[in-house]
């Protein structure tokens, strides 16, 4: 089934044009419903798609993580996705998505993948806020196909948050030291709901303000909205907007486009942006660099979060970015 999937220099072409590709899976009948939904996650997350092979189970495993498999050397743990969304199903999950976060490899269970479809960002839709309530923020986008089916992209970087011994470990944060700097006020933005409540955490332990957005079009309103705000004081937007930072993959208008438009719009010279993704690959890197992005930062870092920004939001000349190597 790795065949399905094309090589990484391919889909990297992608960015930058507010496109993605995502590979639908379903995870069975739901028992209580009848129904048997569909689901979507990036392909650029995927490294292959196989059939399941044996897994080995341990002890005081967190739940819905059904133990671990031996890829090519490297133990790799397994997540049940049905498990995790509260599927009721009774069918079997024989496939398994390998994926990669920040240069970590985990397996997701599913029942069946169907195929990859090529999307517009502008397409994807942020959910309705009763289901996001519902399923606690699991699905961070929903889109309609041809065929009238809904699918419903997982944040799985909330999975592997709440299915890990490392989603909060409050001394990563409790080691950071304050920036003593009223004045600086941080725009960021991130369809994870996981994803924002550290760079929060993190913004907080700064003692740093911040204006938070749930994907790149809200936050090019609010950048918008502070540049008509900073005209009628008779200032600059840099007075008011310290530093953007922002995710990658979000529905409606991604970090790619939203990086070009910032750096494109004379309004905002001088504001550095800061590229914030688990999308850990160096071919994601240059492309960040390519649309003028002015650092890059991994997710779930937030030590390195923290001295990224506190390099970048102080008074002193900034270094020269750094190259990185195609």
């Amino acid at each position: 089934m790795s065949d399905l999937l094309k090589s990484i220099d391919e889909r990297t072409k992608l960015a930058g044009t507010n496109k993605l590709e995502i590979l639908l899976f379903s995870l069975g009948e739901n028992t209580r419903t009848g129904r048997r939904e569909t689901f979507g996650i990036n392909v650029f997350k995927v490294r292959e798609v196989m059939r399941t092979p044996p897994i080995t189970t341990a002890p005081e495993m967190p739940p819905a993580v059904e133990g671990m498999v031996s890829l090519r050397g490297a133990l790799v743990p397994v997540v049940d996705l049905a498990r995790y969304a509260d599927v009721n199903s009774n069918g079997r999950r024989d496939i398994m998505i390998v994926t990669e976060y920040n240069g970590h490899t985990q397996g997701f269970l599913v029942e069946a993948v169907d195929t990859i479809l090529r999307l517009d960002w502008g397409m994807m839709r942020v959910p309705p806020d009763m289901l996001m309530a519902q399923m606690g923020g699991l699905v961070t986008a929903v889109t309609e196909l041809e065929d009238g089916r809904l699918v419903m992209m997982m944040d799985v970087e909330k999975v592997l948050a709440e299915t890990s011994n490392s989603g909060e470990d409050d001394l990563r944060f409790k080691s950071i030291v304050p920036l003593d700097d009223p004045n600086i006020t941080v725009f960021f933005c991130d369809d994870s709901i996981i994803a924002r409540k550290q760079v929060m955490r993190a913004l907080e332990a700064m003692e740093v303000k911040y204006v938070a957005a749930n994907n790149g079009r809200q936050m090019w309103e609010e950048l918008e909205k502070m540049a008509d705000f900073a005209k009628a004081q008779g200032k600059t937007p840099a007075e008011f907007i310290s530093l953007v930072l922002t995710d990658i993959e979000m529905p409606e208008m991604d970090g790619y486009i939203l990086t070009k438009k910032v750096k494109n719009d004379p309004r905002f010279a001088g504001i550095p942006v800061i590229m914030h993704s688990s999308l850990s690959g160096m071919s994601n890197q240059n492309l960040g660099i390519s649309v003028g992005v002015d650092e890059y930062v991994p997710k779930f870092e937030p030590q390195r979060l923290s001295e990224t920004l506190r390099r970048r939001l102080s008074k002193q000349p900034l270094p020269a970015p750094v190259e990185v190597e195609a």
